[in-house]
This record gives C-alpha cells, sequence and structure tokens, in this order.
C-alpha cells in the first residue's frame, strides 16, 4: 500500500468530486446528474476557501482531500471564484437543481448561526476534510488531519473550527481532541420526506509547538 501526499492539483477535481457526492450522500436526495452538480457547487466552493491543501493518494488514486484556511492571509483566486461561480449556474439550470440548492442554503445559514452563537472569533478553519470510504480505517483520515495541525503550527494558528453534522463521521473529531462548541437541530424536507439532521460545530484549541 502506498499513500503519498501533495498539495491540491487542477486535475483533482473529478475524483474528489465523487469523495464527496458520495461522502455526503447527494444521490440519495436527488438524481444522478443533479447529485453530480451537487458535489461540484459544493467542491468549488470549498476551494474558494483554504490557504492549505493536502490530497491524499492510495495506489496512483485520489482517495482524500483536507483544506484549511488561514483566514487572515487568505485570499481567493479568480480561476477558483470563476468555478464557483460556474457550478452554481450550472445548479440553477434545472428545476431540480434549484429546489436541492435551497439545502446548501439552509445549511449556509445553520453555519453562520452556530459561528454567531459561539461569540469567538477565531485565526483558523478546517474547510474541508474528506476520505474515501473505501480506504476509512486505513489511517489516511489521521495522517491528513496531521498534516493540518502541522501546518496551523508553522503558522502560529493556535486554535481552529470545522462545521460538521451527522451525515459525517463526526466522532473522529473528538477522537482528535477538538471540542464541540454548539449544536443546532434542523428538519428538512426532501421529495416529500423529512429528515433530521444534527449540525455542530467543533473547535481546537492550544495547538502546542
Amino acid at each position: 500500500m502506498q499513500i503519498k501526499f501533495r498539495e491540491y492539483q487542477k486535475q483533482d477535481f473529478q475524483p474528489l468530486k465523487e469523495i464527496i457526492r458520495e461522502t455526503w450522500h447527494y444521490d440519495e436526495f436527488s438524481s444522478p446528474k443533479t447529485a453530480s452538480k451537487l458535489a461540484e457547487v459544493f467542491l468549488s466552493s470549498c476551494l474558494t476557501n483554504y490557504t492549505y491543501s493536502q490530497v491524499a493518494i492510495l495506489n496512483d488514486e485520489i482517495v482524500g482531500i483536507i483544506l484549511v484556511k488561514d483566514i487572515k492571509a487568505h485570499r481567493c483566486t479568480l480561476y477558483n471564484r470563476y468555478r464557483q461561480i460556474k457550478s452554481i449556474l450550472k445548479l440553477y439550470l434545472s428545476s431540480e437543481g434549484r429546489k436541492v440548492s435551497q439545502i446548501f442554503k439552509n445549511v449556509n445559514g445553520i453555519d453562520r448561526q452556530l459561528l454567531n452563537d459561539c461569540q469567538k472569533t477565531y485565526p483558523a478553519e478546517l474547510a474541508l476534510f474528506a476520505v474515501s470510504s473505501s480506504c476509512q480505517g486505513k489511517g489516511i483520515g489521521k495522517q491528513l488531519f496531521q498534516s493540518a495541525l502541522d501546518y496551523m503550527k508553522r503558522r502560529s494558528l493556535n486554535e481552529f473550527y470545522l462545521f460538521t453534522d451527522t451525515s459525517c463521521n463526526y466522532g473522529f473529531y473528538e477522537h482528535q481532541g477538538l471540542t464541540r462548541r454548539c449544536e443546532k437541530e434542523h428538519i428538512f424536507n426532501i421529495n416529500g420526506q423529512s429528515a433530521k439532521m444534527n449540525f455542530f460545530i467543533y473547535d481546537y484549541q492550544n495547538i502546542t509547538y
């Protein structure tokens, strides 16, 4: 088993899009075509929001990514902003896309409320963390997470926060020493069915040097 790590490159977008589509279960509440567009919107939005990236490659296959944002140092490239706008427009071309896009709006609103409820200003955010389900349990996530901590140590960022929810393996963060700061419950109505989810903000303080 050969695991390599490197910075994100543009050619990583498509395989990472499929990992996100699987991780956040987009096919469970939309058609395959819309699920793919949703994943593209999510990933392209995350790529407007980072200063550090690390991609995991197992046997020449992309299997994971982590993105960290040094909030003061962050600048979004024109390419990444253009890709985000383009992906959003593609999603809005279909009625199903416009309908499910409301989920994104709801989640973004919940995240803003969680951060506001914490009444804290953080120097850094863990903006994206995803590992293919076929590779979980192999230590890849821990290595990606440690690389993010190492980056923040180098940048003298002694704490950070992240958003997660019950659709993800949020227990991983507790095992890594993060603290759940705020929580919010929300009920979504998708395709005539209601689904309850809990959303969390976790933080990590006093990164040692």
